[in-house]
């Protein structure tokens, strides 16, 4: 019996000596459709490289670019059910679901990226983050890749030029219904198409901040670029409801901490990223760069103030304000 007494003691105090199992760290696996070396890109290795320094061991961030795990066409699915659990689509693809996030689509309505950077920062823009909750979606932050630029075969100078022509847009309604009402039409296709869809002539122009139309070679098969920012690319940054709401709250505090840095380092640099995007894609010397003149510019934004007014309904009064107060400062 005393033998028994001693060997069981001795377990005991072998499993009271041997180190405590250490936890699996929290995986997250952010994934986007476009090149590392865009802001969003650059934004989302830069969340991996915080995340590493200061969480490492309680979370891992895996980044998965360029449609390499999940594209267009299914990362809201793969969020959902948690096979992601962070994106940063264009805001485009969200207001199917969110009719409020259509003010980031309507053309003309920013005179500038410091205009949407300002309602971003204000709080019917803030609120707007919470908007797709029932969804089971949470928006975190806005993250900006500057102003669209419209691509073609041919020169575009007046909403007259678009007519017969095919443009590819992201899966939005206000910005096929931009086209459309412009005498053009409007094919919805994923991000990863765009390139062989414009080398085959499938469509014959687009619309792409520098950066995008830099990273995927856009420039190559469009020798025209206009220029207009007639709206500007912004993302949300989201996770899955259920995923963010079950972190441990020291965690999640420390993530937000995190993310509200690297938003504050990705929009301050969108438009530098954007200038050097431009300027080699000038030097590269494949498209004629078209800038439209003000009283050019004026005649596209009265062309497509019936858009603005029809879709204010939707979008709602009070957004469309505080959108247009944003260009007053």
């Amino acid at each position: 019996m005393i033998k028994t007494f001693l060997a069981t003691l001795a377990g005991s105090l072998l499993a009271l000596a041997a180190p405590l199992a250490v936890a699996d760290p929290i995986v997250i696996k952010f994934a986007h459709v476009v090149t590392d070396d865009t802001p969003k890109g650059r934004g989302a290795l830069q969340f991996q490289k915080l995340v590493q320094e200061r969480l490492a061991g309680k979370v891992k961030v895996e980044v998965y670019p360029s449609s390499t795990l999940v594209g267009d066409a299914d990362e809201l699915e793969a969020l959902r059910s948690n096979r992601v659990q962070m994106l940063a689509p264009s805001v485009s693809k969200l207001n199917a679901l969110s009719k409020a996030l259509r003010v980031y689509d309507l053309p003309y309505l920013f005179d500038n990226l410091e205009a949407v950077k300002r309602f971003q920062r204000r709080d019917k823009s803030r609120e707007l983050l919470g908007s797709l909750v029932t969804h089971g979606i949470t928006g975190l932050a806005y993250w900006n890749n500057g102003g669209r630029q419209l691509s073609a075969t041919r020169e575009i100078h007046a909403p007259a030029d678009l007519k017969g022509l095919t443009f590819r847009v992201e899966s939005s309604e206000v910005l096929a219904a931009y086209y459309q009402q412009l005498g053009a039409e409007a094919v919805q296709l994923p991000f990863a198409q765009v390139y062989d869809a414009l080398r085959t002539g499938k469509v014959q122009g687009a619309e792409n901040p520098w950066s995008n139309l830099l990273g995927q070679k856009i420039n190559t098969v469009q020798p025209y670029i206009v220029e207009d920012n007639h709206s500007f690319l912004t993302y949300m940054l989201i996770t899955n409801t259920s995923f963010w709401n079950a972190l441990p709250f020291e965690i999640r505090s420390d993530l937000e901490a995190i993310l509200d840095e690297v938003t504050q380092s990705v929009n301050r640099d969108a438009e530098g990223i954007n200038a050097k995007a431009r300027e080699r894609v000038t030097a590269s010397g494949t498209s004629k760069i078209l800038v439209p003149t003000p009283a050019e510019r004026e005649a596209w934004r009265a062309a497509v103030m019936p858009l603005i007014k029809k879709y204010e309904g939707e979008v709602g009064s009070d957004v469309l304000r505080a959108a247009e107060a944003a260009n007053r400062r």
